[in-house]
């Protein structure tokens, strides 16, 4: 019996299609929802991301604006762009890409936006509610991932699951949602002692450590649930390679999220959620 493949792009349909009527009706009682996305300097990768998030906002009739400082920018001007959204009420989110240039200091730009037009759930205040389990809003990868396995009915409750990573973006957020669905959760990283007898334990494996194909056979268990958050260029810089050996996975996974086209869909769709949310909230008491 074959794996079942996770298809990213299904789901994502799925969750753009909700978003439809729910953006159809703030536009008619209020206002479209606003994301604005500050992308400082000139990374490739990042202009690519940027230029899909707005495409998507044309696409749902979501109001985007992209601020471009130069790379030169320095950590108080980007501050003052921030604020500057801030204080605008037809701003519901802001993203601020990333990598930043180097002499920005990313804590404070992090703390710079409000918390609830924090559409990456990266504000501490929105990091300490993810802890508690409050609603508010969450990282995007990790969100889509058990929407996911959500709408593919894969089972968590009472599963061993297996993190590869602890990364703020992706490794500790995925754990802690995973465990307020009563997964036993195991965190694992480069330093791991025994890491592939750890992963081998995984009824649901999530590998985040952004090395290519480093996930061999010996780190997966037979039917497990595997998914490939990896983004890496295979060789020669051509293509996508996932964290997860693409032949393991599928000889011996249950079920498994291919790269490209499972988990990287997800992300920009619930970057889209989370600015219909954070609109919602707002206009509720305009």
């Amino acid at each position: 019996m074959s794996a079942e493949i996770l298809d990213g792009k299904w789901v994502r349909e799925q969750i753009l299609a909700e978003l439809r009527p729910r953006i159809d009706k703030l536009s008619a009682k209020h206002r479209p929802p606003g994301l604005a996305v500050i992308l400082a300097g000139h990374d490739p990768a990042s202009e690519i991301y940027v230029r899909n998030k707005i495409k998507t906002c044309g696409e749902l009739g979501i109001y985007s604006e992209k601020i471009t400082p130069p790379d030169t920018t320095s950590t108080e001007d980007l501050l003052g762009i921030i604020e500057g959204l801030n204080q605008r009420n037809e701003i519901d989110g802001i993203l601020v890409q990333s990598p930043l240039p180097k002499q920005v200091d990313k804590r404070r730009i992090l703390l710079g936006v409000k918390p609830d037009k924090d559409v990456d759930g990266f504000h501490p205040l929105n990091v300490g509610s993810l802890v508690a389990d409050i609603p508010a809003p969450r990282p995007c990868t990790p969100a889509g991932i058990m929407e996911l396995l959500r709408r593919y009915k894969i089972p968590i409750t009472g599963k061993n699951a297996v993190v590869v990573g602890r990364s703020d973006i992706v490794g500790k957020p995925m754990a802690l949602l995973l465990l307020h669905q009563s997964a036993t959760v195991t965190i694992c990283h480069s330093r791991t002692s025994n890491l592939a007898d750890e992963c081998r334990r995984a009824d649901i494996l999530v590998a985040a450590i952004g090395r290519p194909a480093f996930l061999t056979r010996e780190f997966i268990k037979s039917g497990a649930t595997v998914i490939d958050v990896g983004q890496n260029r295979g060789l020669g810089g051509k293509g996508l390679v996932g964290d997860v050996e693409a032949e393991a996975a599928k000889e011996l996974a249950a079920a498994y999220t291919p790269v490209p086209g499972g988990v990287g869909p997800l992300t920009i769709a619930m970057l889209m959620a989370n600015t219909v949310h954070a609109a919602e909230q707002h206009l509720c008491c305009a």
